[in-house]
């Protein structure tokens, strides 16, 4: 599963950790020092060990339980049980619900018997062969899309990874949002390509930056989220696509949060903004989500696509999908596109949630209220103190700190199902909303 991070992308700095470890749990006390080691041996000196240990050791100064790595005891979507306890559980993926559906699960099962559990024994595709469940896929996707081919990775980050490191090189420039994912940053990176941000969803800001830079450099790849994951807005594509063919560039757009979120029938962001796909030259996507599997895949001409399927090393180097995931995949596909009302249900919980957030004056920034809803609390303690209060009120939602987002965009983030029901949604902006004023209170007094 890919985790959703923004980057300063302007300033190369020390690669923080994916995901802020968090306190400890409630009552330990902090993690005892080690012993003084040789600088070349001083795991102190390590990207953002002092940041880590610091948030470790004031969370467990706090008494501030550890709102990650949770245990869920089986199935989580709209609801989870954790430690025998059932939660509402807006920290989950599973948009239509679609994950832990049995037709979704007997098609795995079924490609267990057929071709095993691994790919083809922790061999590349290239390598040991394909399958023809792989070949399923990439055709379903490539339709889903209406593109010409697509190809399928492992990972939804690595694919990000290893296609832009891969296209791209130090003669080149991309172009991003500057709310863009961890992967895209990290692969612009591996491509030695120079690297801009433009503002958030700001299409002006990305035409000056292309008026500016456009000549000095050989290709120019504008990257762009369909569903951006930390705000649960979108760009306005249309505007985007005709930017690139202005200044002959290429457009990539990355729809690991759009599929079955966005436009009626869960096509994505083109359905949504009622653009033609085919003026978008790149369109990446995850498996995790929607299609309740594992991995990612590019979907595009298919002369790209047939040239990554023999140059990029995240895929000629690297085992291919397994069967089971391929099939969960496919078969999610295959429901999304018959069972339209799922994407309707998810729309409408979105909505509902944002319309009560709003109500009990909260903020929730940019959010379209079609998936993904923030409530913006500010500070990296209020935002794990409120986390942890919704817990104890039977609510699970995950607290996003800083590194991740900058000290002062701290939030919690709702990933909304289209199994949540109505009543869970009230609640639970009730409980929320009671641990606010409860806090509030508590620091008053």
């Amino acid at each position: 599963m890919r985790h959703e991070h923004r980057l300063r992308p302007q300033r190369q700095r020390p690669q923080r950790p994916a995901q802020p470890p968090g306190p400890t749990r409630r009552g330990a006390a902090p993690a005892a020092a080690t012993p003084a080691e040789s600088p070349g041996r001083d795991l102190g000196t390590l990207p953002g060990m002092r940041d880590f240990e610091t948030m470790r050791d004031a969370g467990a100064a706090l008494g501030i339980e550890n709102p990650y790595f949770r245990q869920h005891d089986g199935v989580a979507g709209g609801r989870s049980s954790i430690g025998g306890r059932s939660y509402v559980n807006f920290a989950s993926y599973n948009y239509v619900g679609l994950n832990g559906d049995p037709r979704v699960a007997a098609a795995a099962k079924a490609a267990v018997d057929r071709f095993g559990v691994s790919a083809s024994a922790s061999a590349s595709r290239l390598a040991s062969g394909e399958r023809p469940i792989h070949a399923e896929l990439e055709a379903a996707l490539a339709a889903h899309h209406r593109a010409e081919a697509c190809l399928t990775f492992v990972s939804g980050h690595a694919t990000n990874v290893t296609v832009i490191g891969q296209l791209m090189g130090p003669r080149d420039l991309i172009l991003h949002d500057r709310l863009i994912h961890n992967s895209v940053a990290e692969g612009a990176r591996l491509s030695g390509a120079r690297r801009i941000a433009f503002a958030h969803n700001d299409r002006e800001a990305a035409e000056r930056e292309l008026a500016a830079h456009r000549g000095r450099h050989g290709r120019v790849l504008v990257v762009i989220e369909g569903h951006y994951s930390m705000d649960g807005d979108l760009p306005d594509l249309g505007r985007f696509a005709a930017l690139v063919r202005k200044h002959d560039a290429l457009l990539m757009v990355d729809e690991a949060h759009s599929i079955g979120v966005l436009g009626a029938t869960g096509q994505g962001v083109a359905e949504q903004c009622g653009v033609d796909p085919s003026l978008v030259d790149i369109w990446m996507g995850t498996l995790s989500k929607t299609l309740s599997s594992c991995g990612g895949y590019i979907a595009g001409q298919r002369r790209l696509v047939d040239w990554l399927r023999h140059t990029s090393p995240g895929f000629v180097y690297s085992v291919g999908l397994a069967p089971p995931l391929a099939a969960s995949a496919l078969e999610s596909l295959r429901l999304l596109q018959g069972e339209p009302w799922r994407v309707a249900r998810l729309q409408a919980n979105a909505a509902l949630f944002l319309r009560l957030a709003r109500q009990a004056r909260f903020d929730t920034g940019t959010s379209a209220g079609l998936g993904i809803v923030p409530i913006i609390l500010g500070s990296s303690l209020r935002a794990a103190q409120l986390a942890a209060a919704a817990f104890e009120g039977g609510v699970n939602v995950q607290p996003i700190l800083f590194p991740v987002v900058p000290e002062g965009a701290a939030r919690l983030r709702f990933f909304l199902s289209a199994e949540h029901t109505t009543e869970d949604i009230e609640r639970s902006i009730a409980v929320l909303a009671a641990a606010r004023d409860g806090l509030a209170t508590l620091k008053a007094s």
